[in-house]
């Protein structure tokens, strides 16, 4: 699928060429992905730099870096999002260069030109092509000229909501409001009517200012039930373009992918031609130099929409590396020293899937925290797990709940499942909830493993969770609420889940150190059923917006509160009717998991 790019739409804008070769990286980043930047820089001979919180003390990505340095701080803003913090450590170690990753800065363009006036390398883009790309209108406006496809909307970012409501009225809705800078999801709300917009478009800019620093949004046409299909994609210094796969990341969450799969499954040639050629063309008028990814709607009836590009490494690009034997990362790497792209890169081979283990709930996607347990991770044919966890590592608010990554791989998809359903009931974790038993589910669900009749927001709409019904689920659920017991029955082993208040109850193990569930409390997605007279916190962040005052009447379902954590928000609804008597938070209040928040007359 390589492709060289065509003179007439060679780049008119200038690109940073480096001047010598990057031989100590600074990683401006955490985690897994940190993790994997240090071993493609020790693949090539290089020296890798980490920097990490008191937080991330222990972690893998510290431990195995060439050299380590603090960044003083709590939380992404006062770190991992501090510019001078970070240029200041890359000073003081002496790398002459910084990877960002993605997320955190990766998108940033001032963060690219600063790393470039200290004299460094910048391991991505150039700032210019950040400007474009990064940024959603542009992109947009990048797409037109260039003749790829593009949903009705905005020109750019609208100024406030009176011009979201004129922008929606006009291109009819369901409308999608998309942050303008940043990407993963955040800042991201779709709306149905216009009774809705003035919520999602509130929800949207706030979200994208607490994740990315900027709070701009731009609306578009809605796609009913369309597929997410992308294409990966490298750019050296001397303008030539190369698409290596083809991807889907279909199955998401709150527009979180969850599950990503190379190459795109179903998809006909002239689909492919379309995404490709006009990947191609993106990127070569922007003058892009790097890995990049550009993203596509393909709707029931065929029509490809552009949505955006990612001027970074994709948390997904582990996919396209299993099914072509590239190294991308070793890439980005490799281009930021100077080096020219091949004339062709293999063919796809085979067919991978990754799946995102996030410490969440598998029935609500709230995030969890907690301290990693019995850890166990699985092993064998066509297995890749890019961890940035082990046994006692502590998950907490602070940062993206992300903890790892599994890549399956097989001769064709069919393969690739069935190694994926192996893989899936050998990965232990405990101490944590995190979407393992949610995996386990979706790698047998006909819709999913079978003629892939889903869609962006299918999970949402028209999946029934077999976890969230009571009394059943994952017999391998990793809850933090339950404990496994080893017994013996007529001389056979086996392995039971207890929850943890009937083992503390019983006397045979300490209580636990969690707060216990109270019986009467029921979770169902994202509302709280909960038949005592308050809404407590499901878990510890912090109180965005509170909705009701004391004397209001309320019904179930209706949003309360709003609650961020993990650089996401969460609505709190009301689980029955009822009037409020006491509201004991504000907007900015930190709460711990379980704290009440509202209160109800009796």
């Amino acid at each position: 699928m390589t492709t060289v790019l065509p003179d007439e739409t060679t780049a008119s804008l200038s690109t940073h060429v480096p001047t010598a070769p990057v031989r100590r990286i600074l990683i401006a980043n955490r985690g897994e992905i940190a993790l994997r930047i240090i071993r493609a820089a020790h693949d090539l001979g290089l020296k890798a730099i980490a920097v990490y919180t008191r937080a991330d003390a222990d972690a893998e990505f510290v431990s195995l870096a060439d050299d380590a340095w603090l960044l003083e701080g709590t939380g992404a803003g006062e770190t991992y999002l501090d510019i001078d913090k970070i240029l200041a450590l890359a000073k003081r170690s002496g790398a002459d260069a910084i990877h960002p990753g993605y997320g955190y800065l990766a998108e940033n363009a001032l963060f690219a030109q600063a790393v470039i006036d200290a004299g460094l390398t910048w391991v991505g883009p150039p700032p210019a092509a950040i400007e474009l790309l990064g940024d959603k209108s542009g992109a947009r406006e990048v797409a037109e000229a260039v003749s790829a496809p593009v949903a009705p909307g905005s020109d750019g970012a609208v100024a406030d909501l009176a011009e979201a409501a004129e922008v929606a009225e006009r291109i009819g809705y369901p409308v999608v409001i998309k942050a303008v800078h940043g990407g993963g999801g955040r800042g991201f709300r779709a709306c149905a009517s216009a009774d809705d917009l003035e919520t999602a478009y509130a929800a949207a800019t706030r979200e994208a200012l607490a994740a990315f620093g900027r709070g701009e949004c731009l609306i578009e046409k809605q796609i009913v039930h369309p597929r997410h299909i992308e294409t990966q994609c490298l750019a050296d210094s001397f303008g030539n373009v190369r698409v290596l796969s083809t991807r889907d990341c279909t199955l998401q969450r709150r527009n979180q992918k969850i599950v990503e799969e190379a190459p795109a499954p179903f998809l006909t040639e002239e689909q492919e031609r379309i995404v490709t050629e006009a990947s191609i063309r993106v990127l070569a008028h922007v003058g892009y130099v790097g890995a990049a990814t550009c993203e596509f709607l393909l709707g029931t009836d065929g029509t490809i929409i552009f949505m955006e590009a990612n001027a970074r490494i994709q948390v997904e690009h582990t996919v396209t590396e299993e099914v072509t034997g590239v190294d991308l990362v070793g890439w980005q790497l490799r281009i930021a020293s100077g080096e020219r792209l091949p004339d062709a890169f293999p063919a796809v081979r085979g067919h991978s899937i990754q799946f995102r283990i996030n410490a969440e709930d598998p029935t609500t996607f709230f995030p969890a925290t907690g301290t990693v347990k019995n850890y166990r991770a699985p092993a064998g044919p066509g297995v890749r797990l890019d961890s940035g966890i082990g046994e006692g590592s502590v998950v907490g608010t602070d940062f993206d709940p992300m903890l790892a990554k599994l890549i399956i791989t097989g001769a064709d998809r069919d393969q690739a499942l069935a190694r994926s359903r192996r893989a899936l009931a050998e990965y232990r974790i405990d101490g944590v909830s995190t979407l393992l038993p949610l995996h386990r589910v979706l790698v047998s669900e006909p819709a999913f493993a079978g003629d892939f009749d889903v869609w962006t927001n299918w999970l949402e709409t028209a999946f029934v969770n077999p976890l969230a019904t009571p009394n059943t689920g994952d017999h391998m659920s990793t809850s933090a609420d339950s404990f496994s017991v080893v017994v013996e029955v007529d001389g056979r082993r086996m392995t039971v889940s207890v929850p943890k208040d009937v083992i503390s109850d019983l006397g045979h193990v300490p209580s636990p150190s969690v707060p216990r569930r109270k019986r009467n409390l029921r979770r169902k997605g994202a509302q709280l059923a909960d038949e005592s007279n308050a809404l407590n916190a499901p878990m510890q962040g912090t109180i965005v917006s509170v909705a009701v005052s004391a004397g209001d009447v309320v019904e179930a379902g209706d949003t309360l509160a709003v609650i961020e954590a993990m650089k996401m928000e969460q609505p709190l609804k009301a689980g029955h009717s009822g009037t409020v008597s006491e509201v004991l938070v504000d907007a900015g209040t930190a709460v711990k998991s379980g704290e009440p928040i509202i209160r109800f007359a009796a």
